[in-house]
Order: C-alpha cells, then structure tokens, then sequence
C-alpha cells in the first residue's frame, strides 16, 4: 500500500484536483482531500510540486510501423538534404540491416524545397537497398538497389516514379509491403518491445495501434494481439486491424475494425492525395483521390457494424470527412446501436454537415493536435496548396468541442512523435484564433477519452476508488500553467497498476507464446 500526496488531477466528471491518493495491489482504493484514519500508517511519497494524472492514451499509432522507424533512421530534424544524406549515409556505416530504413523526409522543412532523389540517396548508400520514407508515411523515395529489387511489383502502379525514386499512392503500398515482409519475427517482436518503452518513457500506458500493413497473412495483427496480450509492466494495447475485410476482426475475436492504409479513403495533403470538394490552388491542382466509391464505404460500414464491431476510417480532406460521416451514418441508421463509439481518423478538413452528423450520431474524431503548426507541414505551405480561406478550417479544435463530439489524441507515430506534452502545447496554442481547447479539455482529450474510445474508462482514464493505478507523473501542474507555458511540462515517471513502469525484457519466444496461450486479459470485454 502506498499514499500519494500532493496534486492529483483526476480527470473525473468534474476535474476535481484532490490531495491524497491511496494505492494498493495496483488498484485505487482511495482519493480525495482528507485521508481517511485506515491509511494513517501506509509509506508517503510526496510529491513535492510535482503531479499525478492518468497514464496518457496514444488513440492513433502504427505501433509496428512506429517500432520499425524507430529503430531506424529519424531525420525530422534535418532542415537540408545534404545533412540527410551526411545522416544516411553515417547510418548505413553502422547499421547491421540488409535494408536501411529511414524517416521523416519533408521538402518543406528542407533548405532545398524538395525531397532528396534516388541518386543522392545512392550517393549517400551505394551499396544496400534504402528506403526513406515521407514525413506523412504515405511516399517514400528507394534508391537504386531497392528499386531493383522491386521494380516488378511497383511498375504500371499510380504513383510509380523510377526516374526520382519517389513513390506514393499504390506503388508506395506495394514497397511498403515489401519492406514489412523482410523483417524477421524476433526483429519485429524486439523492435515492438523497444517502441513499448520509448512510449512508456512519455508517459503513455496505453496504445490504440492501427495494424496490417502488408505482412504475409496479416501476421503484424496477430502479433501485435499476442504482443499486447503478453506486454509486461502494465503496458496496454488495443488494436485495430487497417482491413475492409470484416472477418480479418472476426476471426482474430477483435472487436474494432480501421485504421488508415486499406481503410483509409483518402491520401494526405503532402501527397496532393487528400480529397478535396474543390481543387487545390497550387499549380498541382486537382482535387485529391478518394480511394473508394461511396457505395463500398457504405457497404463495408454497414457490415462491420452488423457484426458489433467498432469502426475507425481515415480521412483528411472535406470530401473524404463526408464520405466518411455519411456511410456510419448510413450504417447506423441501418442497424442502430446505443454505444458503438465509431470514429473519423484525422478529421483534419471538415465540413458542416459532416460534423453535424458527427455529433448526432456520436462519431468521435481521435484527432492529431501535433498536426498544426507542423514543420514537416508548415501552416504557409498549407494556406500555398489550399488557399487561406481553407487552410483557416484545417483542425477545429474549439468547433469539434462546441459541438459535443467527444475528441481523442493521437501521434499517428511514425508521422509525428508520440508526445502527449506536445499534444497538449498545440490543442492549447492553436495556429487558428479561437480554435483551441483549454488545459483541461487537452488533458481528458490525452487521458480519459482516450480510455473511453476503447470501451476502457470503467478501468482506465481518470483516477478513481476502484480503478487500475495507471498514472504519469508531471514536473508540475498544468492546470496552473498559462497555455503558452505547457512546453515546459516534463514527464517524470510512469506508473502502471501501481508498479514504476520498467522495461520489457522477455524474450521473443515467451512474450509470443505467452500471447498466445493465455496471458491474464484483465478486461475481457476489451479482449484487445
């Protein structure tokens, strides 16, 4: 048993801060102002300025894409090419890999205004296949020894471009999938474990992964389920198979469908792929692609929802919002439920109608706050591509709230970098004036209603009598901080069912076995 004294930010109904809190066996027996005599003789930590919330919810990863990355090479941070090609070309020296996998490549964050080529990529790499993806994991750019060793899947593809290396749309799937099914079990597993802490590290307990990214017989599914199922230290998954196929849940016993890649309805704004009702205004032009039919979204919508299972789609722009908005509608008008707790991934360009619908029809939105002010999307080039007027509605935090619709957080890591802090800084510093939530709201959106998505919030989310002790620890309290001041919060310790979060050190083997064979499910509702 142990008592904590100091802040404790709840994030109940009533984001009441209380004093103590009492914790025992991983579970919360006590909160509130005035410890009750039965505790008078358990251990104190004071937490001496310091705070205590809820663990934070990450409702929007691509957990083994993220680990993937992550155990690659990140050049985010680069601002030209020549210093990724130096970054490249220092990593192929000492990466072990048979394929050198990198991230985070913007041509609007770069000196250069373009992204890199395939012949400076073989300059940097001359001899091992490399593969850098785009900023917004929808493009990548090969240089010349990966584009050999997939020129036969990707030619005759939408999106192919042999000549710069650059791929995108269906050609981009198609290396993507091959890259995914070179990796090895024990590497994917190992790299899953490592992102498990990382995330652990920023004060995230639990993940929303969106999975199936071209793994022969979806196996990143399964394993993700098996690796969730066995993680160690408290740490939760919940996934959410990327498939317009409603048996790749069924026969898995998930009991949530969606994600982007198949399920996504629509590219990003990067890619000029993000459906748009009117054209963009750059010199590019056109207005986007909407991957499918308003009939087959509707179709698979009303299937998944027959079949009880909760349905996440991705969408960008205004036209894929309502194309989205409109066939939950239709599914739940179909075959109505109570408490389906259907989402709109992104959400970055809605309209009226769609969230209207939105809020009628309880479709949450798992936004990415880390999406504004962006700089491998900065706010300029998005006034440049969609005009001023547009770019104006990109992200409306305050209207989503206003309106009733329950907002969640997400990173959709490896785009961003999974960064509750960061999500809070920008929901509360929004580029738009008059479009930001308050400390408190960024808070639940980062805590509870990320618990909440996932049928959680009975066991996670908020700290409570009764409920398991996920907790972060904060440098200080943010509800007293001034908005432009929430930069600074640091996270400072991550407890999970009562217990400092510590590494996860199993095997491959056990940690996949113990997945599969039985691990302790807590919440069989949730069934991961």
């Amino acid at each position: 048993m142990k008592v904590y004294e100091g802040d404790i930010l709840t994030v109940d109904a009533d984001d009441s801060v209380a004093r103590y809190l009492v914790e025992d066996g991983g579970r919360i027996l006590f909160v509130g102002d005035g410890l009750p005599a039965e505790y008078a003789d358990a251990p104190v930590e004071r937490l001496d300025g310091r705070v205590l919330c809820p663990a934070f919810v990450d409702t929007h990863e691509h957990l083994a894409s993220f680990a993937t990355f992550n155990a690659g090479l990140n050049v985010m941070a680069a601002r030209s090419n020549r210093e990724i090609i130096e970054m490249v070309s220092e990593f192929a020296g000492r990466c072990g890999s048979k394929i050198l996998v990198a991230f985070g490549a913007s041509p609007y964050s770069v000196e250069e205004g373009r992204l890199l080529s395939r012949e400076e990529l073989d300059r940097a790499c001359p001899d091992k296949p490399v593969f850098m993806v785009k900023y917004d994991g929808h493009a990548c750019v090969v240089n010349t020894l990966l584009l050999e060793k997939v020129k036969g899947k990707v030619e005759g593809l939408r999106g192919y471009h042999p000549d710069t290396g650059e791929m995108n749309q269906e050609a981009f799937f198609a290396v993507s999938d091959y890259i995914t099914g070179s990796l090895s079990i024990p590497e994917l597993v190992g790299n899953v474990q490592k992102a498990m802490d990382f995330l652990a590290g920023r004060g995230i307990g639990m993940v929303h992964s969106v999975s199936g990214v071209g793994f022969a017989g979806n196996l990143d599914i399964s394993l993700e389920k098996w690796l969730g199922r066995s993680a160690q230290s408290g740490f939760q998954v919940r996934v959410f198979p990327q498939s317009m196929d409603v048996s790749v849940a069924t026969k898995r016993k998930l009991p949530r469908i969606g994600g982007c890649f198949e399920c996504a309805l629509d590219g990003c704004f990067g890619s000029h792929d993000a459906a748009l009702k009117e054209p963009y205004v750059d010199a590019a032009g056109g207005q986007g692609v909407l991957y499918y039919s308003d009939e087959k979204v509707t179709e698979f919508c009303k299937e998944a929802n027959r079949a009880g299972l909760q349905i996440e789609l991705h969408a960008i722009g205004d036209a894929a919002f309502d194309q989205a908005a409109r066939a939950l509608k239709a599914a739940l008008e179909d075959f109505p439920r109570e408490d389906h707790r259907h989402g709109i991934i992104h959400a970055c360009l809605p309209t009226e109608e769609g969230i209207a619908i939105c809020a009628e029809y309880g479709i949450h939105l798992p936004v990415q706050t880390s999406f504004i002010d962006w700089p491998q999307e900065p706010d300029s080039y998005l006034g440049e591509i969609l005009g001023e007027e547009r770019a104006a509605r990109l992200n409306p935090l305050r209207t989503f709230a206003d309106a009733g619709i329950v907002l969640s957080a997400g990173s959709d890591a490896p785009c961003t970098d999974p960064d509750p802090v960061l999500w809070m800084q920008r929901a509360c510093n929004h580029s738009v004036p008059g479009q930001s939530l308050t400390v408190r709201e960024a808070l639940r959106m980062c805590t509870y209603n990320g618990a909440w998505v996932t049928f959680d919030e009975g066991e996670r989310g908020s700290l409570g009598a009764g409920k398991v002790a996920d907790m972060c620890v904060l440098s200080e309290n943010p509800y007293e901080m001034a908005p432009e001041d929430l930069s600074r919060l640091k996270v400072e310790g991550l407890i999970l069912a009562g217990k400092p979060y510590e590494a996860q050190k199993q095997g491959v083997l056990p940690a996949v076995l113990r997945g599969i064979f039985g691990a302790e499910v807590r919440d069989q509702r949730v069934a991961l």
